[in-house]
């Protein structure tokens, strides 16, 4: 799976994990020089306390098109240390 934005891919990987319709990439598969962290946290009822990066490509921001859960609960740890994506970030087999 590869998320692209603007035509570059930012995250490329075999192994991610679909929840919810959204696939999730291991952190390591992340180009993280694209990526800057976000205060922005929103919270799930059983996934946990979710955190945000915005992704930067070229100069052209789009805030918060990413985000992860730094500690997840119990039923979510399958998704510990995994980014996922929205906001126009496209994710394509």
């Amino acid at each position: 799976m590869r998320a692209i934005w603007h035509d570059t891919v930012i995250a490329e990987s075999d192994n991610t994990v679909v929840v919810e319709g959204n696939h999730y990439f291991p952190a390591t598969d992340i180009h993280a020089d694209y990526f800057k962290p976000s205060s922005t946290t929103s919270v799930c009822p059983w996934k946990g306390t979710a955190s945000y990066y915005s992704v930067d490509v070229n100069g052209e921001l789009n805030a918060d098109a990413a985000w992860y859960y730094p500690k997840t609960k119990e039923a979510a740890n399958n998704i510990k240390d995994h980014v996922a994506f929205w906001k126009g970030v496209q994710v394509v087999d």
